[in-house]
């Protein structure tokens, strides 16, 4: 699920700028959702730098000693991916705010029509195979996750089970088709795991446990490693050697 954050220094505008988002994700059937909203530059920062954040509506006067494009140069600084979209009603900023690797820029007062289009064009661009984030879909339905975030994902039945270090995403889908679409960080420990090497934190030789590095509910999160695929694994995590990982155990899933 794309993950969107909003921040405005006036609340009325964010209502109906949240309101309109909610009605574009129902009507196009886009798997998303608004998890934060901030009228504070230091709420904002603060959130940003402790979650992961897929889009960010970003208004530029924020009536504060930061501005919006100050505050996206020092977002920018932590996390390169986040689609940032202005708002404002001073186009005179439109060209300063493209310096911050923007997305678009959405003028004031904020229409439904004009939102739509960009969020059209942002789903078109996720889902583009020149896309440089790293963003997949991991079903048939417009499911599309942070692949960054994922731990380990868990074969179960005919479904896949996504751990990421927000939620646990469950899709119909399997080992073969998704190993197609990760990429070679994603490392086959288990008959029933891939686990994300860059994700890893210990790993427990002698009970055969990989421990990831993100905590859900205070809790390690933990995956097994099958004795077929241990020596692969360490080789892997030892010399990166990550050539075909996946590939090779996959006839014998």
């Amino acid at each position: 699920m794309l993950s969107f954050v909003l921040c405005d220094d006036n609340q009325s505008i964010l209502d109906r700028l949240s309101k309109i988002l909610d009605s574009i994700f129902l009507e196009n059937n886009i798997y998303a959702e608004i998890v934060f909203t901030a009228n504070k530059p230091e709420e904002l920062l603060n959130y940003i730098k402790s979650n992961n954040v897929d889009v960010l509506f970003l208004d530029i006067d924020l009536k504060s000693n930061i501005s919006g494009i100050d505050l996206a140069t020092k977002i920018r600084e932590f996390n390169k991916d986040v689609y940032i979209i202005f708002t404002s009603a001073h186009l005179e900023y439109i060209l300063i705010a493209y310096k911050c690797k923007t997305f678009d820029f959405i003028p004031k007062p904020i229409s439904k029509e004009r939102v739509e289009e960009t969020i059209l064009r942002l789903m078109d661009d996720i889902n583009s195979d020149g896309n440089t984030t790293s963003f997949i879909r991991i079903d048939s339905k417009n499911t599309i996750i942070n692949q960054d975030s994922i731990n380990f994902i868990k074969k179960d039945g005919m479904k896949l089970v996504f751990y990421t270090d927000t939620r646990i995403y469950e899709a119909y889908n399997s080992f073969n088709k998704i190993s197609n679409e990760l990429p070679k960080n994603f490392v086959r420990c288990h008959k029933s795991y891939i686990a994300n090497v860059n994700k890893i934190s210990n790993i427990n030789s002698n009970n055969n446990l990989i421990i990831f590095n993100t905590k859900n509910n205070y809790n390690e999160i933990k995956c097994n490693i099958g004795p077929k695929y241990k020596n692969n694994l360490m080789e892997v995590l030892k010399n990166g050697n990550f050539s075909d990982n996946l590939g090779r155990f996959n006839n014998g899933e």
